[in-house]
């Protein structure tokens, strides 16, 4: 598909959904401030909404397995169970995910308890050495003994291990996440890994975010070293100036593969740039926070749909502006567009950033719940207008909460400050 790569944004607004509302914090100024036609309370309430009344409960009838312990989500719309196996990348995941929660916005047992129950599912199969977790279980925990080639399923361990550790206090799941994060930079720098040695920014992209997550906890001078490794790969290398765009693959030695030269998948750099924009945040860092800003906003205009909304996942070709195919809509990348823009805007207060937002927001608000057709969560993905599918094989347990957990995080600090930017960089 050929098409433009201008963004136009446009603000518009949703009705304001019902439900009971946890108190967000109170402000001057914080009700007349508004968002995509909502004040900032408002629109956090609808975060609320999404997170607390629709998708976990969803998960605690469905997708968690409370005797056994871990993620079942292989399952459809109305919450019937397709198969009962687990995945190493999905328990990774989802002990993140609960231990966040708890660590960050509800402090109540139920939520690290199942935290709790997936590590303990998962340590029954601890890998030595340089060995990987294994890719996927049975729901009684036995595995196929295979891991994940391309390490995601270890650094998603990594991740939730590291936010399991800082809800339970036991340093010992902070020390494996580093050694897991170790191991695979070991295995990463491999010249035969996935046979060829490629360099692929999703990589990068995981250890930036296990790392950074990992370094509030506390200073280790291994991991910061693989974390600006990892940024440095990420703007200088992947980044390719000719066209302002990252290439998603590179050859073991960092140079362009001319197979891949001409191509952007546009997903992953979009996630990779607000994850340095926070991490510069923690570390104060404005020359970062701007080039990740930057190219932030590049990636997304580039992606955007300028006929249905949304944004899509790669560009297959930049100088034919041929989209890959099948033109989809997914939702992981679409909520990536709204931390991203929500970060900028509440530090920095740029229009832009507030107009990106808006534009998102409205449109995956009117896209991607599932609430107008009787079911729970949002669509995880659909074609390029969004067509509704009346079943589906995989809860989205990531991205998802996620994008509600720290979006909503944000707006507690700007309702604080009354809708002022932060001001954090001067």
């Amino acid at each position: 598909m050929k098409r433009r790569t201008f963004f136009h944004a446009s603000a518009g607004s949703a009705a304001l959904l019902a439900g009971t509302a946890s108190a967000a914090p109170a402000a001057t100024g914080a009700s007349t401030v508004k968002i995509a036609g909502r004040t900032l309370p408002e629109l956090r309430e609808e975060h609320r909404f999404w997170l607390f009344d629709d998708f976990l409960p969803f998960m605690d009838k469905y997708v968690i397995d409370h005797e056994l312990g871990g993620f079942m989500c292989t399952a459809d719309r109305d919450g019937t169970q397709i198969s009962s196996d687990k995945r190493g990348w999905y328990e990774g995941r989802g002990i993140w995910v609960y231990s966040f929660l708890y660590n960050k916005l509800a402090k109540e047992q139920k939520y690290i308890d199942v935290a709790d129950k997936s590590v303990k599912f998962i340590m029954k199969y601890k890998p030595s050495g340089d060995n990987i977790w294994p890719e996927t279980y049975k729901k009684d925990g036995t595995n196929n003994g295979k891991g994940d080639t391309r390490l995601y399923g270890d650094m998603f361990i990594a991740l939730g291990l590291q936010e399991y550790s800082k809800a339970t206090g036991d340093v010992q799941y902070w020390n494996l996440a580093k050694e897991n994060i170790l191991k695979d930079v070991r295995l990463y720098d491999r010249p035969d890994y996935e046979k060829t040695g490629v360099r692929v920014s999703g990589v990068w992209m995981c250890l930036i975010n296990t790392i950074s997550g990992a370094l509030e906890n506390k200073r280790d001078g291994d991991l910061e070293k693989v974390l600006d490794r990892s940024i440095d790969a990420i703007f200088n290398y992947h980044y390719n100036p000719e066209f302002q765009l990252d290439n998603e693959e590179l050859n073991h030695d960092m140079s362009r593969n001319p197979k891949t030269a001409r191509s952007a998948f546009l997903g992953h750099p979009i996630e990779t740039f607000w994850m340095i924009m926070y991490d510069a945040i923690r570390r104060k860092d404005k020359k970062n926070f701007t080039l990740a800003a930057e190219r932030f906003r590049r990636h997304a205009e580039v992606a955007w749909d300028n006929v249905y909304g949304g944004v899509f996942e790669g560009l297959d070709n930049v100088d034919t502006n041929t989209f890959s195919l099948p033109l989809r809509k997914v939702l992981w990348e679409q909520g990536e567009v709204l931390v991203g823009s929500l970060c900028v805007y509440e530090h920095t207060g740029a229009p832009w950033a507030l107009e990106m937002y808006e534009r998102m927001y409205t449109y995956v608000l009117d896209k991607f719940p599932l609430k107008k057709y009787g079911f729970h969560l949002w669509m995880e993905w659909g074609d390029r207008k969004m067509t509704f599918q009346p079943h589906a094989s995989r809860v989205e347990h990531f991205h998802h909460p996620r994008h509600l957990m720290l979006n909503m995080l944000a707006l507690d600090r700007m309702i604080k400050r009354g809708g002022r930017p932060s001001g954090i960089f001067g």
